[in-house]
């Protein structure tokens, strides 16, 4: 069990992470400017649902098996780098449609679900941030993403809103088209950063 104190500090580090610009907030920003903030909050779901996934695997490799399977971090950072790079070319060539509202031209909760499980916040939530009991007593694994969890949607509704809000139009310095292509650049970025951590 988490003191009050360890609490406090997990949920800090936790927050801290999250809110951090990345794939996630990035498709959840682009979704708020494409669809608003109603019609985006289903995504959370697969955010959510993501995390829950990743942490898990994660954390279970990390502390049961990371001897035995030394090559799958290495490997799950190319598969990380190489999907959130797709992602940043589909975003790119999407910003035309920006002022569309069709379903097909935003990232559905699969899309999210899938990106959020690749991410590689995940590994350092599961080899940092959450304790290595949470990943084999259950009382300490729902403390753990209750946490988590507290953090999340409100940090994920954030970045939702953020996005709404720059399809307003009130921030004039920045169209949904630019602000589109934005994302895909921060998206290219982060899988060229991923990748780079590989040869160091």
């Amino acid at each position: 069990m988490l003191s009050t104190s360890q609490a406090w500090l997990f949920l800090l580090g936790i927050s801290v992470i999250l809110i951090t610009p990345g794939p996630t907030n990035t498709l959840l920003a682009a979704a708020g400017l494409r669809v608003g903030i109603r019609r985006a909050m289903p995504l959370l779901i697969g955010e959510f649902a993501g995390y829950l996934v990743a942490i898990a695997v994660w954390g279970i490799v990390i502390a049961r098996a990371a001897d035995v399977l030394a090559w799958l971090p290495a490997f799950m950072r190319v598969a990380c780098s190489v999907y959130i790079a797709w992602l940043a070319m589909k975003m790119w060539r999407s910003a035309v449609g920006l002022r569309s509202s069709s379903p097909e031209k935003t990232v559905g909760v699969r899309g999210l679900f899938v990106a959020t499980l690749l991410n590689p916040k995940a590994m350092l939530f599961a080899g940092t941030l959450f304790s290595p009991a949470a990943f084999s007593h259950l009382v300490p694994y729902l403390q753990s993403m209750s946490l988590f969890t507290l953090a999340l949607v409100p940090i994920g509704v954030l970045w939702i809103a953020f996005g709404a809000t720059l399809g307003t139009g009130r921030l004039t310095w920045a169209s949904p088209e630019r602000v589109q292509r934005g994302a895909s650049l921060v998206l290219g970025t982060f899988s060229f950063l991923l990748m780079c951590t590989l040869f160091r």
